[in-house]
């Protein structure tokens, strides 16, 4: 027999230090933005979940008007946007997912954002969930005789508000479901 001989598999490989150190970094999570098609935002974020992928589609609660009654749906909060947390490895394989349009970029690169802004954007859903009605807000009558008339809050009753309807100089009695607030010019949103 040969002294000199090693079988293929017995060979040792040599694995350079740059190779090694990536295999053992962790992969950079980060949040991204997506740009879907129009009106597909919860579609996306159900195949996007559906797909294994970390995805934040924010909510807000908004009346709606039909005909013959006033319905609270949750509408998504940036219409078109959802947001992703993943590496930006994967980021690209997410956009062959139907519904999605494309990755938002910013400075030619795609588009980040911070911990803290994701944490702020949910604060503010939660506070503006938490917040009811309150004497002084003005709010908007949704349907009936009255429909879009704005008038500003008095007292607040568990079913029903009172309120002072300036156009008209007189105070009604409203069923609190069919009201909403009217945003302030002051306020961001």
């Amino acid at each position: 027999m040969n002294s000199g001989y090693c079988p293929r598999n017995l060979k040792r490989k040599m694995i350079t230090p740059t190779k090694e150190l990536d295999t053992l970094r962790p992969a950079r999570l980060a949040w991204f933005v997506l740009y879907t098609h129009p009106r597909a935002e919860k579609q996306v974020e159900a195949r996007l979940r559906q797909q294994g992928f970390d995805v934040w589609l924010p909510l807000h609660r908004t009346p709606r008007t039909w005909s013959d009654r006033v319905k609270y749906v949750d509408m998504p909060l940036f219409n078109s946007y959802i947001f992703i947390h993943t590496t930006p490895e994967n980021l690209f394989s997410a956009t062959r997912t139907y519904g999605v349009a494309r990755i938002v970029y910013f400075d030619s690169r795609p588009a980040e954002m911070r911990q803290s802004e994701i944490d702020a954007i949910r604060e503010f859903l939660s506070l503006a969930d938490s917040r009811e009605l309150m004497p002084g807000d003005e709010v908007e009558i949704l349907c009936g005789a009255m429909k879009s008339i704005t008038g500003r809050v008095r007292k607040v009753k568990k079913r029903y508000v009172l309120l002072y309807l300036e156009q008209l100089g007189a105070t009604v009695c409203v069923d609190t479901a069919k009201v909403a607030r009217v945003a302030n010019k002051g306020e961001n949103g």
